[in-house]
């Protein structure tokens, strides 16, 4: 390969140690010379100053025309060196060069003119000294040799002493060195004298050296003068002529102008001449824009970029390349013209998508172009090696039938510019001939550019894929359609034996996958079947566990209960702690239906009142949390014990030792759950450790209301009796068909009706044998057996829908007496079975609607639960008692509270009562209550439980019937009150005569004074009471009143209690925080006064808290309803009464 010596670059070789010389020196032939030409002028210089010293003094003139002049031949020299080094190559030492043991390898250059590699090798091996020649001494105050044709270099200097004498040498070239003095005077004994020199002079004399001048100091502050300030008159008054504009302002130019105002802000200025200057652009051909360049033309368009010049005859091309200085290339020239490459994806994407855009013609695909056949190889003309200036041009070459064109003048090209990387590229262009071969491309054009960046990333890593090499190509949009083509990759070489393999792969795949999930599926099942096994066999322990602790609980509950039987005669008699936990045990689907259930847990809260026994201490467990305005008003409350006893307001006590209110803190954990008290009770343990503390070493039992499973463990915790029966005898006897079974065992007259109905068949069989045998009742109850409070009823309407009754009545009539007779009603029972069930699809309506919205809704829970159908009365006037009654542990029956019920939500749910009931004899009531306590007794029922009877006038006989309808084997909520009108009033229940008296108050004694002839007896105290309460009072506008307004409002109406007379009104606050319900109490001498008053406080509070824009949600007034008919039915009553005495004392 010839070398020419034109436009070749400087070559530099490393030196031994890694360093790397600032100059280099080669031919030392041509260089000696020019080095003893420089030492004979220093040599000069120094004899002229050393004659000199013969007393007379030396001139600065004289002094400065010999640097001149020494400074002039240095410059010459230095210009005929850097001439003849910018013609010379350096290069390596031969590998095969013959070295001396104890030689140096050192630089060289390589004058291309004179030598060939041949000469120069021996030139190299004749120019090693050995160092011992190069370490022989000197003698003292010896100059520099000169050393003229002979070749030779200093040698057996470390690199730091080389380095250190080249920049010597530099320092003494540059007279304007700082180094320059101290080296001449250390090297050559030569002091030269400090002259003073301007900093611009000295700049300019390296720069004539070309020297590098050091870069000029950062000016620090501003470097512009501030703009003229308008002055301050014209400031302020704008209506002034501005000022004149001297040359000095139109020298700082427009912008100062425009600043202080002698311009306006909105005036149009015109430049004349103007700064920017039109002229037509002249378009180029878009042919010539992919053409590929041709090398001998770089030079005069500039690396390729073609410049709008005008039109002018230029030097041939070898004449401008011989002209042109050449400069070595700098490693970074890539770099400045922004074209760094990257190995990030987004590069790689940015290029594909700007390779997408050169695309073919629409009108025809790329693979459908003809394909033009390959030209003939021509040698490509001799270029220089590629720089980084080619890197604007576009190389892009074709690839046809998988093959490359390597003789295309743009793959020519493309490779010339490339063949510093030529290596890597060419294994990118493997794999891109490799894909484009097996998808049978036709062809493609490939953009050398990305390749080439391609290469770069991929050279150390993993191979390029598909994605990556299509980014190459230009028309990817058109080799994409054939790719991904389904069936193309078989198109290519080796085609059928690439699709054989596929389907014998495929066709294994498919067979190991259906047997891998065919195992994995059957694994699956297995575990499943394991994991159920595991958990079916822990679960049945865990049952069977629970099953064991309820059976252990049971027991010791019996036990328990045994032992407290045996001592409650002392037990009654002596201090002790009832427990209250007034929890409502029902069913799961029960609770979850009941709005407000913890509120509704809460109305209970009268049973602090036990404290009126000096022996009883309370610990209550409250459903809800308190508020600390609620705890200061029982704290009131049961603080008048003192004042009611004596009488005198004055005599409060404090008694917050004798109670204890606690709330389970499960509350929080289950807010949502509606979970009984009991149930969250039994998972608090910080509020039952705290029970536990408060009973250690007392007597104590604990009283539930409705009762439940979770009881036991409670009781089994604290190690306390409960004093309720056990929960699955309180459960069965509290359903309405248990409940009929005690009644029908006590004898007591009950409704017509059936119990445990489970069928459809057995409920219309059951009604049309009730309906045969009792045709002068009009409607038909249906009740549900686990619900309560009158939730679960239905009613019918039976005889107004039968098309048969008028005939059923004439063939009772026929009968006459034989009626009952069973064959005697068949035909009426076989004609009314077949109407009844459309009667009931049709007619019959559920009580709750909100519960049981439709009568399909009931007939649903009816027959799943089962239930009982009865009769209602058949009278306009009804009236429903309730008697609370207590079976002791030891056996003794007792009647507690016994009053008539207030309906207002619903005739069939009780919202209030009225102690003690006027409305059946008591002798009548107590024997059937006592009956009825009696039965119960016999199936181990203990402790407190509440009867519902009806009474009303028979319309046939005229004769009061009694009826009983309902047990409730719970602590009721009239109870609870019952004990509070206790409280409040000291007094008692006379349970033969149905009396509440209450002590007489104490009176002065006065002095007796003599009654006069006709003068009446003062007639005695009336210590009568009548009591009328509820805890449903409901009125959603509450809320937005407290509690210490509240009480002040009703003492403004003079709504209160009087603790001497024994009557008035007392609250009871069940919900701390919302304060929408209310219970209430209202005792008067009479009941129509009782019942007026109670009426009254409902009324004001109503009108208090009502706007007529807001009456909120109340079930006041349907209770003055219901209150106002029982005042007139009571009026009526004792006016009747009154005729009577007056009739019976006119007999007598």
């Amino acid at each position: 390969m010839s070398i020419s010596n034109e436009g070749l670059p400087l070559l530099r070789a490393p030196l031994p140690g890694g360093d790397y010389k600032a100059k280099k020196f080669s031919g030392f032939q041509n260089f000696l010379p020019q080095i003893a030409l420089v030492q004979d002028d220093i040599r000069q210089l120094r004899e002229n100053l050393t004659n000199k010293g013969d007393g007379k003094g030396i001139t600065i003139e004289e002094l400065e025309n010999a640097l001149n002049k020494t400074e002039k031949g240095l410059q010459q020299k230095a210009e005929q060196m850097l001439s003849q080094l910018n013609n010379q190559v350096q290069t390596l030492p031969s590998a095969d060069a013959i070295q001396a043991p104890g030689f140096m390898a050192l630089e060289s250059t390589w004058d291309l003119k004179k030598q060939t590699r041949g000469q120069h090798r021996i030139e190299m091996s004749q120019a090693y000294v050995p160092r011992e020649k190069l370490r022989q001494p000197q003698p003292a105050g010896a100059l520099l040799p000169l050393r003229k044709g002979e070749p030779t270099q200093l040698q057996g200097l470390s690199p730091g002493q080389q380095s250190k004498q080249t920049l010597a040498l530099r320092a003494v070239y540059n007279p304007h060195s700082q180094q320059n003095r101290p080296v001449m005077n250390e090297n050559f004994g030569i002091m030269l004298p400090l002259i003073p020199q301007s900093k611009e002079k000295k700049k300019s004399a390296q720069r004539a050296l070309h020297l590098p001048v050091p870069p000029p100091k950062p000016v620090m502050g501003s470097t512009i003068e501030p703009l003229a300030v308008l002055p301050k008159a014209n400031r302020v008054d704008a209506q002034l002529a501005p000022p004149p504009i001297t040359e000095d302002d139109a020298r700082k130019g427009i912008l100062s102008l425009i600043e202080r105002g002698l311009i306006p802000p909105a005036a149009q200025l015109t430049l004349d001449p103007s700064p920017v200057k039109n002229r037509m652009v002249p378009l180029h051909n878009p042919e010539d824009r992919n053409k590929p360049p041709c090398t001998p033309e770089i030079a005069p368009t500039l690396a390729g970029v073609k410049l709008d010049l005008v039109t002018k005859n230029y030097e041939s091309a070898t004449e401008t390349m011989a002209k042109m200085p050449v400069i070595p290339p700098h490693p970074q020239s890539v770099n400045s013209l922004g074209l760094s490459r990257t190995t990030s994806g987004k590069t790689r994407t940015t290029s594909a998508a700007s390779s997408q855009k050169a695309k073919t013609p629409a009108t025809m695909k790329t693979y459908e172009m003809p394909i033009q056949p390959l030209q003939p190889h021509r040698k490509p003309p001799p270029t220089t090696p590629a720089s980084g200036d080619f890197k604007m041009i576009s190389h892009r070459f074709a690839v046809q039938n998988g093959r490359i064109r390597d003789t295309s003048s743009e793959f020519l090209s493309f490779k010339q510019h490339y063949c510093l990387t030529w290596g890597s590229i060419v294994t990118v262009l493997k794999h891109l001939e490799k894909m484009l071969n097996n998808f049978a491309v036709p062809v493609a054009f490939i953009n050398g550019d990305r390749l080439a960046d391609l290469a770069e990333e991929f050279e150390l890593e993993r191979p390029p894929s598909i994605d990556d090499l299509l980014s190459c190509i230009v028309n990817r949009d058109d080799v994409e359609n054939i790719i991904f083509k389904p069936g193309r990759r078989f198109k290519g070489p080796n085609g059928r034996d690439i699709a054989s393999a596929k389907i014998q792969a495929t066709w294994k795949m498919y067979r190991e996958r259906s047997t891998y999930l065919e195992y994995r599926r059957r694994k699956w099942a297995a575990g499943v079947i394991a994991i159920s096994w595991i958990m079916h066999i822990k679960m049945a322990k865990v049952r069977q566990q629970l099953k064991q602790v309820r059976l252990d609980n049971l027991e010791n509950f019996r036990r328990r209960a045994k032992k407290f039987s045996m001592s409650w005669d002392r037990i009654k008699k002596s201090k002790r702690v009832i427990i209250h936990i007034p929890s409502l045990g029902l069913n799961q689907d029960i609770r979850d239906s009941i709005h407000d259930f913890g509120i509704r847990q809460n109305t209970q809260m009268s049973r602090l009142c036990d404290i009126r026994d000096p022996n009883v201490d309370v610990i209550f467990i409250s459903p809800v949390p308190l508020s600390e305005e609620t705890l200061q008003y029982y704290s009131k409350l049961l603080g008048l014990k003192s004042a009611i006893d004596s009488g005198n307001v004055e005599d409060q006590g404090e008694f917050s030792d004798r109670y204890k209110i606690i709330v389970p803190e499960a509350i929080k954990s289950f807010p949502t759950h509606r979970m009984c008290l009991s149930t969250l009770l039994k998972y608090s343990p910080q509020a039952l450790f705290r029970v536990k503390n408060l009973i250690k070493g007392r007597e104590a039992y604990m009283m539930t209301n409705v009762p439940h499973v979770d009881d036991l463990d409670i009781a089994q915790y604290l190690n306390v009796p409960i004093f309720a029966p056990e929960p699955e005898v309180a459960h069965l006897y509290s359903t309405k068909s248990g409940c009929q079974r005690i009644f029908a065992s006590a004898n007591v007259e009950t409704p017509p009706g059936d119990h445990d109905v489970y069928t459809m068949g057995l409920l219309h069989e059951c009604l049309a044998q009730l309906i045969t045998e009792n045709l002068n009742v009009k409607r038909w109850l249906f009740k549900l057996d686990d619900e309560f409070d009158g939730r679960g009823i239905a009613y019918c309407d039976v005889t107004e829908h039968l098309k048969c009754f008028t005939w059923a009545q004439k063939e009772e009539k026929r009968y006459g007496d034989k009626w009952s007779k069973k064959w005697a009603q068949e035909p009426v029972f076989i004609k009314i079975l077949a109407e009844i069930e459309d009667v009931l699809k049709n007619h019959a309506c559920p009580v709750n609607t909100k519960v049981y919205p439709t009568w399909d809704k009931f007939l649903q829970s009816f027959l799943s639960q089962g239930g009982v159908i009865e009769a209602c009365p058949p009278s306009d006037s009804i009236t429903t008692l309730t008697v609370d009654m207590l079976i002791e542990p030891n056996g003794a029956v007792s009647i507690v509270s016994c009053g008539d019920q207030i309906h207002a939500e619903s005739p069939f749910s009780c919202w209030g009562v009225s102690i003690p009931q006027s409305s059946v004899e008591p002798d009548v009531l107590n024997v059937a209550c006592y009956n009825i306590a009696e039965s119960c007794k016999r199936r181990g029922i203990m402790g407190y439980f509440a009867i519902d009877f009806v009474t009303f006038i028979h319309p046939t006989t005229m004769e009061q019937k009694l009826w009983a309808l309902d047990i409730s084997l719970q602590y009721s909520d009239s109870l609870a009150m019952f004990y509070l009108m206790q409280f409040v009033s000291n007094g008692t229940l006379n349970t033969k005569t149905h009396v509440f008296d209450v002590p007489p108050p104490k009176q002065e004694a006065k002095k007796r004074r003599r009654r006069l002839h006709g003068q009446d007896e003062e007639q005695p105290p009336n210590t009568n009471r009548f009591g009328v309460m509820s805890t449903r009072l409901l009125h959603t506008n509450l809320s937005v009143v407290h509690y210490s307004v509240f009480f002040q409002m009703c003492r403004a109406h003079g709504i209160g209690y009087d603790i001497k007379e024994k009557q008035g009104t007392v609250f009871m606050l069940i919900d701390s925080f919302n304060r929408e319900k209310l219970g209430m109490l209202a005792i008067g001498e009479t009941l129509q006064g009782a019942l007026a008053s109670f009426a009254r406080n409902m009324s004001v509070i109503h009108q208090e808290i009502s706007a007529p824009n807001m009456q909120g949600d109340t079930n006041f007034s349907r209770a003055i309803s219901d209150i106002e008919g029982i005042l007139g039915t009571t009026i009526q009553n004792a006016d009747e009464a009154d005729e009577e005495t007056e009739g019976s004392n006119e007999s007598k």
